[in-house]
């Protein structure tokens, strides 16, 4: 994976899945994204592979910046098509997601501590996590 910094984009493959993010038709945008989580959480304990993770954060960097304190998705290596109105039900799925990433037996985790990164790039993720639980109990209040 050729990764140039920490943002949920900084990296190849999670500019391939701004790609296919873009080729979905718009009314099913948010299925793709939806699988990115769903593709992380139904490993159970098995070992998360880094690209299958890096497509979640991403995806996840997608709801969040239509949430309540979210960061838009400005970088060229996002997509260049606008994303509808995302059903709410995104936010908890990222969020599921997210704690997998983060969680034990994660191969992403494991490189970004190899590297010598997993401070700074651990503290974005868990900054977009906090966004998107935020805005899901904002929902649910």
């Amino acid at each position: 994976m050729g990764t140039w910094d920490i943002g949920p984009f900084d990296n190849d493959t999670a500019a391939d899945f701004s790609y296919t993010v873009d080729e979905a038709p718009a009314e099913q945008r948010a299925d793709v994204l939806l699988a990115a989580f769903r593709a992380v959480t139904e490993t159970g304990e098995d070992y998360l592979d880094a690209d299958v993770a890096v497509e979640a954060v991403a995806a996840a960097a997608l709801v969040a910046a239509q949430c309540p304190g979210g960061e838009p998705v400005t970088t060229a290596y996002g997509p260049d098509e606008p994303l509808p109105v995302l059903p709410l039900s995104l936010r908890p799925a990222a969020v599921t997601a997210l704690d997998r990433v983060l969680g034990k037996d994660s191969e992403l985790l494991e490189l970004w501590s190899e590297g010598g990164e997993a401070g700074p790039w651990r503290a974005g993720v868990e900054r977009l996590r906090a966004v998107l639980a935020d805005a899901g109990a904002e929902e649910a209040a």
